[in-house]
């Protein structure tokens, strides 16, 4: 059973998630404040965080941070009534998943969790092996990390799934939309820009200069490319 931990501090939305999860057969704890909700997450195994981005107190962007102190495994999605584009990629940068601007459906947001969850299952296997390398470069499937000149460098479950499908693929240009579909689903319904973000994430923890990257690199007018 995976474990959901759901932090809104409007009851009506909060109770009406839990229920909606609960029904699906998912372990749910819930927090109604940002400080309630790194509690839970010290003291309790989760899998994905749907994480408000307006709190009492400590916001949700301030959460999210501590949590991917905490565990860079597990996922987050964030839940936002704002529309500003800063808003969502401020979200992303700050170690979100993904996000979801309400109002939304559950089938909506259960695709959401389903498509994180595909993800972060990707990480604990791979058709070649435990193992699999690229320069300095080495993604451990067992202990599910990203080894940088055998230093362990912190990243999210998205990003784990990036790196593995480049790395895989090294030397092959792919577009936006094709990195979407094959990392994200083809089912997957929410904006390229979640690609962008999180590349640009990965290029400031694995690049010397990620204004000028050497591995994950952007071929312009087509799209991404991992050199080796």
């Amino acid at each position: 059973m995976k474990a959901i931990l759901v932090v809104e501090d409007e009851l009506s939305i909060r109770s009406f998630i839990c229920l909606n999860l609960r029904r699906k057969n998912y372990g749910v704890l819930e927090a109604e404040t940002g400080e309630k909700a790194l509690e839970l997450f010290a003291s309790n195994p989760v899998d994905v965080v749907l994480l408000d981005l307006m709190l009492p107190g400590m916001d949700g962007f301030a959460v999210c941070e501590k949590m991917r102190d905490l565990s860079p495994q597990a996922g987050i999605i964030m839940l936002t009534a704002r529309s500003q584009e800063e808003d969502k990629i401020k979200g992303l940068i700050q170690g979100a998943d993904d996000y979801i601007t309400k109002p939304f459906s559950m089938t909506e947001l259960e695709a959401r969790i389903i498509s994180l969850l595909r993800r972060m299952d990707l990480r604990s296997s791979d058709q070649n092996g435990t193992r699999l390398c690229s320069g300095p470069f080495e993604l451990d499937f067992e202990k599910n990390r990203l080894l940088r000149k055998d230093v362990a460098v912190k990243v999210t479950p998205t990003e784990f799934s990036l790196i593995q499908f480049f790395i895989r693929n090294k030397n092959r240009v792919f577009t936006r939309n094709q990195i979407l579909d094959q990392v994200w689903g083809e089912n997957y319904v929410g904006d390229l820009k979640v690609v962008d973000v999180n590349i640009r994430r990965i290029r400031r923890k694995i690049e010397d200069d990620p204004a000028s990257p050497a591995y994950l690199c952007t071929e312009w007018g087509f799209g991404y490319i991992w050199k080796e």
